[in-house]
């Protein structure tokens, strides 16, 4: 894997081919899918999230946020790489195409453990909030989940690559830590979950 990945060979002519109007789609490998299979949601919710990723490093952009920016980037171009390889059934993967690897993974973990040590410890839950980038990094954190799960289904009926799920599993611990540190940088207050703000603890109170 030292040499790299295998560059996009494709040109995209056209938008639309009319090929996907039977509720059908093909795999890398040309297999055709029904567009509700297990592996089309898998790749389909990591594509969804790839978009939300996009739209928090915009966020972080303009709140001055240029390391975490840059971070949430690299992300993007890490979960087409998984999905990538979820559209590719095993046996068509070439040796040299896109994929995550444990070195993504670890990468996360080294940006977890170093952010995690610039911000308060927390007493409590926190909800999304505060900010509008805290929350859509908490959308992308909650999106993550989802694809980890479809994944895990998806690895119940075909085969999944390990470093796929651990990278999501990853992927959400560090979003949730982004969503703090973002918070911290910017000044703004986390918004911590008080059960008895709901009404019926306010009413069981007497407030």
């Amino acid at each position: 894997m030292s040499e790299g990945f295998n560059a996009p060979r494709l040109a995209i002519n056209r938008v639309y081919t009319k090929q996907g109007d039977s509720g059908q789609t093909s795999l890398v490998g040309g297999q055709r899918r029904p567009k509700d299979d297990f592996r089309i949601e898998a790749y389909g919710t990591i594509d969804e999230l790839n978009s939300f990723i996009g739209l928090a490093r915009h966020s972080a952009v303009e709140a001055g946020l240029a390391e975490l920016a840059d971070i949430l980037k690299r992300v993007q171009h890490e979960l087409f790489n998984a999905g990538s390889i979820l559209a590719t059934l095993p046996e068509d993967v070439h040796p040299k195409q896109a994929r995550v690897t444990e070195a993504d993974s670890k990468q996360l973990e080294d940006e977890i453990d170093r952010m995690n040590e610039e911000i308060p410890a927390l007493r409590s839950f926190v909800l999304a909030g505060g900010c509008r980038l805290n929350a859509e990094l908490h959308v992308c954190r909650t999106v993550c989940r989802r694809a980890e799960r479809l994944c895990v289904t998806l690895a119940h009926r075909e085969e999944v690559p390990t470093e796929i799920v651990r990278y999501l599993n990853r992927l959400s611990d560090a979003l949730f830590v982004w969503s703090r540190w973002a918070s911290c940088r910017m000044g703004v207050a986390e918004t911590l979950w008080e059960p008895n703000l709901a009404s019926s603890g306010r009413t069981a109170s007497g407030v």
